[in-house]
């Protein structure tokens, strides 16, 4: 079964039970397919009936397709993948809980939020104490504290004068 039309020809001649078995047992156990298989056994759960169709081919396949040089870094024929780059559940299934920081709509969570702000803020504490025990981060601090200094004693001298003006006025 090397042709893909080959194999959906076969398909297409099972009757609507058994291609239910077979899409079921080919998407169990796949992460990716999940929401595909939820949904089957719905459609399977609908039905009366549930045929359990032993989907093992009679033929052994072929080398070429499970040869790794015809696998893509999926591990998939050809090597694209037919699933979406988010996985979007389909109509019926309640959507699952946020999953890598984003809500189902792509939308950040608050939690993912504040760890990327609370990480951010720690990268930076850390830089600076890091950089104020380099020689240059400690002549810096050293250059600030004596500006501060004589900006402080500026202060006080302005004050000063500007209060003994007002002494030497309000005097007769």
């Amino acid at each position: 079964m090397s042709d893909i039309s080959e194999i959906v020809a076969r398909l297409a001649a099972l009757s609507d039970d058994e291609l239910l078995a077979v899409l079921r047992a080919a998407t169990a156990e796949r992460p990716t397919l999940t929401g595909v298989h939820a949904a089957l056994g719905t459609a399977a759960a609908t039905d009366d009936a549930i045929v359990d169709v032993d989907v093992t081919p009679d033929t052994e396949p072929s080398l070429s397709h499970e040869s790794p040089a015809n696998l893509g870094a999926s591990g998939q024929v050809g090597g694209l993948s037919a699933v979406p780059a988010v996985p979007v559940p389909p109509t019926g299934i309640p959507p699952s809980a946020a999953v890598g920081g984003y809500s189902p709509e792509g939308v950040p969570t608050f939690e993912s939020v504040r760890d990327k702000v609370e990480q951010r803020f720690g990268t930076a504490q850390g830089m600076g104490e890091l950089d104020r025990q380099t020689p240059a981060g400690r002549s810096a601090d050293e250059q600030w504290e004596a500006r501060e200094k004589a900006a402080r004693e500026r202060l006080d001298r302005i004050r000063k004068s500007l209060h003994s003006n007002d002494i030497e006025t309000t005097e007769p």
